[in-house]
Formats: C-alpha cells, structure tokens, sequence
C-alpha cells in the first residue's frame, strides 16, 4: 500500500516537472528562443519517459493515474507561475486615457520609456492612445504608476515580439 502511495507521488512530482518545463519551453518556442527551447524540451521529454516508463510498468496502480494527472495540472500551474516569475520578453501597453493621457505619457517619457501618440475615436469623442513597448517583467509596476495618474484609463496588454528599431528607452 505504501510503495502504491510512494509511486503515485514520484508519477506525480515528474509531471509536475516535465509539465512545468514544458510550459516554459512553449513561451521560448513563441519567442524564438530556439537553443533555450531545444534544451527545455530534451530535459522534458526525459522527464515524461521516466513517468511513462514507471506507469506502465505499475499500470494496475490507480495512486499511479491518480500521480499522473494531479501532477499533469499542478505542473500547469507551476509552469505559468514560474514564466510569470520570469517575465521573458517584451509587451505593448494600449492606454486610453481621455483627460490624463499627457501626464501618462510624461511619466512614462520620464522613466525612459518611447511612447507614441495615436489620435482615435471613441463613442465620447476623441481620446489618445498611448502605446509603449515595455520588459514583460516590469508590467506590474508600469500599470501601476499609470494607475497612480489615472486609475480609469483603459489598458490593454499584448505581448509584443519587436523586430527592428529603437525599444529601450525614449529616443530624446
């Protein structure tokens, strides 16, 4: 009974593992991060060989399925906390603001951020749109600041794969 308990807690650990490397592996992929995702995905699929081979050797063992699919969502979970944790990558913040956008837009110029400036329309007439390009790392604290000028502004966030020019800091 034990030994069954025992097994399905290592099936599990090893999901937990090779799911989380997994989900990290995925972001390097959509990134182009093709050395770091290569290296991710030969540990991973060491990992789930390990698990696989233990299962079907133990395949009558149901702590075992149990093992596998508790890790397989925990490993979800892990996985996406710990690229949050990261923050790889960059972002593109949209910021309509209809009465703040200049403060916005100086705060962000101030902590040597490139903003741009798009005139739009909106069902209340006219309204800036602020996009800037920041380290995925640092969105919390960016949203935050904007927040801090005006805590109605509407925010989008997209993730943004720069291709060429200029993205580390305001150009003046």
């Amino acid at each position: 009974m034990i030994e069954s308990i025992l097994g399905g807690l290592f099936i599990m650990v090893m999901r937990i593992l090779d799911v989380s490397i997994g989900t990290v592996r995925t972001i390097m992929v959509v990134q182009g991060r093709k050395y770091f995702a290569g290296l991710f995905g030969a540990i991973e699929v060491f990992i789930w060989i390990t698990a696989i081979r233990y299962i079907f050797q133990n395949l009558e063992q149901i702590p075992n399925v149990i093992g596998y699919s508790l890790g397989f969502g925990l490993g979800n979970i892990l996985g996406i906390t710990i690229e949050q944790k990261i923050g790889l990558g960059y972002i593109q913040l949209n910021i309509i603001s209809k009465h703040h956008y200049q403060e916005i837009a100086k705060l962000l110029r101030e902590q040597k951020f490139g903003v741009t400036e798009i005139k739009g329309e909106g069902t209340a007439g006219e309204v800036i749109i602020l996009v800037v390009i920041i380290p995925r790392k640092i969105q919390n604290k960016i949203i935050k600041s904007i927040e801090s000028v005006d805590s109605h502004s509407f925010i989008t966030v997209q993730h943004s794969l720069p291709y060429r020019g200029f993205i580390h800091g305001s150009r003046k």
